[in-house]
């Protein structure tokens, strides 16, 4: 067939068909009937003579051609977004386009947050949807699902662009009456305490895939889903935490809690903004990323 006399729509719904494994599921994502759902699969087997998705038991599978052709297709049609939004004006007060970031509670309380302010005052109807990261999210980065990635640099793609927004430090928190923190901290008390973490996903965190290699181990004592949990462990406790500095001084005063540095060097961590390579002259996207370094300053 002629590029000519194809309808490139029909890339859109191969790429979703692909991923969807159905044409229910598939149609639900496109906001199609699934008719017209089974008719877009209609005129793609016929134009690459191929099934395109097979019947298996239950479920449908791809054929081998299409399997072939899916890397393919996916790049297309992100080429073909990040051409439409690069050739597109961008008026933030009249947009009402939804930005998709994903970052961890940390990233939403100490940078996201403060940035909705002005955001706000500049876009009224600009919408930003905000999710936490999951294990395959480097998968929906290189399918264009998501706008923007903010996590630490060593969690990153190799194949996108990225972007520096700011670098941290960690520092050690605890009870304001904590005996252990009522004079300058060293090593071995630091050991000696209970600890309070984060499990976020089998990856791990910055800082403890940098203790892990350390000689001596934490005694943790309590695990947390999320970073913003972990100070609301520590007061009334002898235990203590090693939690991002902005974070750390953002919920410190609220809860009573002490601040100290660590008793050891610590990296600093730097936290980054990735988008995929296609994006890369979004101008809707560019704002975005401006208005959260500014903020980070």
């Amino acid at each position: 067939m002629r590029l000519d006399q194809f309808d490139l729509n029909l890339l859109i719904a191969f790429d979703v068909l692909i991923e969807e494994r159905g044409v229910t599921r598939a149609a639900a994502r496109l906001n199609l009937t699934q008719s017209a759902m089974s008719a877009a699969l209609k005129r793609l087997r016929e134009a690459f003579s191929d099934e395109i998705l097979v019947q298996h038991g239950k479920r449908m599978v791809p054929t081998p051609g299409a399997l072939s052709l899916a890397p393919h297709v996916a790049a297309a049609v992100m080429n073909l977004r990040g051409i439409l939004a690069s050739g597109m004006r961008f008026e933030p007060a009249q947009s009402r386009r939804r930005f998709r970031i994903v970052a961890s509670d940390y990233i939403t309380t100490v940078l996201i947050g403060p940035a909705l302010r002005s955001l706000q005052r500049e876009a009224p109807n600009v919408q930003i949807e905000i999710t936490l990261p999951t294990s395959d999210i480097l998968e929906q980065l290189d399918h264009g699902e998501i706008d923007l990635l903010i996590s630490p640099e060593q969690f990153l793609s190799p194949d996108h662009p990225r972007e520096l927004v700011f670098e941290e430090r960690h520092v050690v928190v605890g009870c304001a009456n904590n005996p252990a923190l009522q004079r300058p901290l060293d090593a071995q008390t630091f050991y000696d305490s209970g600890h309070v973490v984060v499990s976020v996903s089998r990856d791990g965190t910055f800082i403890d895939n940098f203790l892990r290699g350390q000689s001596e181990q934490r005694r943790i004592e309590v695990i947390c889903a999320a970073f913003t949990q972990v100070p609301w462990m520590l007061p009334g406790t002898t235990r203590v935490a090693l939690m991002h500095e902005r974070l750390a001084r953002e919920l410190a005063p609220q809860l009573a809690l002490a601040v100290h540095e660590p008793p050891f060097p610590l990296p600093v961590m730097r936290e980054m903004m990735q988008f995929h390579s296609a994006r890369a002259t979004d101008r809707g996207l560019a704002w975005l990323r401006e208005h959260l370094i500014a903020t980070a300053i």
